[in-house]
């Protein structure tokens, strides 16, 4: 969540897609490089993307962290250290005191210890890859990295260490267990790999020295300080993704705030305990649409070239009617009210296409990225068919397909 799941996750999401969630989490770190120094404005606000970070920023950045303090960058504030002198930092102290009532000795003292991380604005700045015109067998590859009989197995035995929970979040909530145990699954291995960066080092980083995303980030990095008094913890306490992503959830600090859930009733919220885990991710989808006894995606039915000149992705719309005319089968009780988006899969051998439902939109608020959503849905297929469990709907198409569920 992170939202990124893997997005990160709260996902994702993947979100950013997870981390998430989310958008995707990374394991390990480039090396430092120094750069030439430059006056950059880092705190230019570039819209409120949750989640999701570009890949496709070219900028320099200095390798000492301490390139906005000159000139008419220089600052009053009594920070020191790698953010002394920074603007963004010196209004963030500011907006904490006067909002929140913070003292303003103890915040700066925090920034203080932050240390910068050149690795993740290297990161975050690496050239993206050239989309391909043809299949090239991404959704493959990306779908191997979670579909694997160890991956299964584990979320089997999450499922049975943690039944009970996980029965009491779907009466709460409505939210099958294994797309819970799903989410948990590809966001952190089911607890295996929370991530190894301190929170706030990664959170200031990419709110201070990451112009694209300065707003979110700052906002971010707020939250987290009001998450560290409200739930009386150390900041630097905390670990996690390298966008700031945290627990078996992975959600943002703001996703804490909005849909984390004291689910075992000792009075505390905590990302890092797998019953307020369960009930935190299943209120994330509750909150966002989630349709109990629903179907998420259907395997679609492709003839001509009808489907190939349509705009695909998870926030794509379409009648029956309409795909129907343009060579793809839809079930007549679809469900979702009929509509559903059209989801275009890179696999070995060929374009995949599914059909998208109400359900399925939902992961993606975790991840904003069909590629995740996918990999929760069919590793929820899988860990459900494991267990033998009744409300699994499967919908691969059995010994025919491609990649049958495991």
């Amino acid at each position: 969540m992170r939202i990124v799941p893997f997005f990160l996750c709260p996902f994702v999401a993947l979100a950013l897609i997870a981390c998430s969630s989310s958008p995707e989490k990374v394991a390990g770190a480039s090396s430092q490089r120094a750069v030439t120094r430059v006056r950059v404005q880092a705190d230019v606000p570039d819209g409120r993307q949750a989640g999701v970070i570009s890949k496709s920023g070219t900028y320099a950045t200095p390798a000492s962290g301490r390139a906005y303090r000159d000139g008419s960058f220089a600052s009053a504030s009594g920070i020191r250290g790698d953010y002394a002198g920074y603007p963004g930092a010196a209004r963030l102290v500011d907006k904490l005191v006067r909002e929140e009532g913070f003292d303003r000795a103890y915040l700066e003292q925090v920034l203080a210890r932050v240390e910068r991380q050149q690795w993740i604005i290297d990161f975050v700045t690496r050239p993206s890859s050239k989309k391909s015109t043809r299949p090239t067998g991404a959704w493959t590859r990306y779908r191997a990295k979670f579909l694997t009989q160890d991956n299964i197995s584990k979320g089997a035995s999450f499922w049975r260490r943690y039944d009970k929970v996980l029965r009491r979040a779907q009466a709460k909530f409505g939210v099958p267990p294994e797309y819970v145990v799903a989410i948990i699954g590809v966001e952190t291995r089911y607890g295996g790999y929370m991530g190894k960066h301190r929170v706030i080092d990664a959170l200031a980083t990419l709110a201070f020295d990451f112009p694209r995303r300065s707003a979110y980030f700052t906002d971010e990095l707020e939250a987290f300080l009001i998450m560290s008094r409200d739930e009386g913890f150390d900041p630097f306490g905390p670990k996690g993704s390298y966008a700031g992503a945290m627990g078996l959830g992975q959600f943002m600090p703001s996703s804490f705030h909005k849909w984390a859930v004291d689910f075992n009733g000792d009075g505390k919220r905590d990302l890092w305990n797998p019953e307020d885990a369960i009930g935190s991710v299943a209120n994330y989808f509750a909150s966002h649409g989630w349709r109990a006894g629903e179907a998420v995606a259907v395997r679609a039915s492709v003839s001509g070239a009808g489907a190939k000149a349509m705009k695909t992705g998870f926030d794509t719309s379409y009648s029956i009617n309409a795909l129907s005319r343009n060579g793809i089968a839809a079930p007549a009780n679809l469900g979702s009210g009929g509509q559903a988006s059209l989801i275009k899969l890179d696999a070995r051998g060929g374009y995949q296409y599914w059909l998208g439902l109400k359900n399925f939109y939902v992961i993606t608020r975790y991840n904003h990225s069909s590629y995740y959503a996918m990999a929760v849905h069919q590793l929820a297929q899988a860990v459900g068919a494991r267990r033998g469990s009744s409300t699994s709907i499967l919908t691969e198409r059995g010994t025919s397909d491609r990649h049958p569920v495991l």
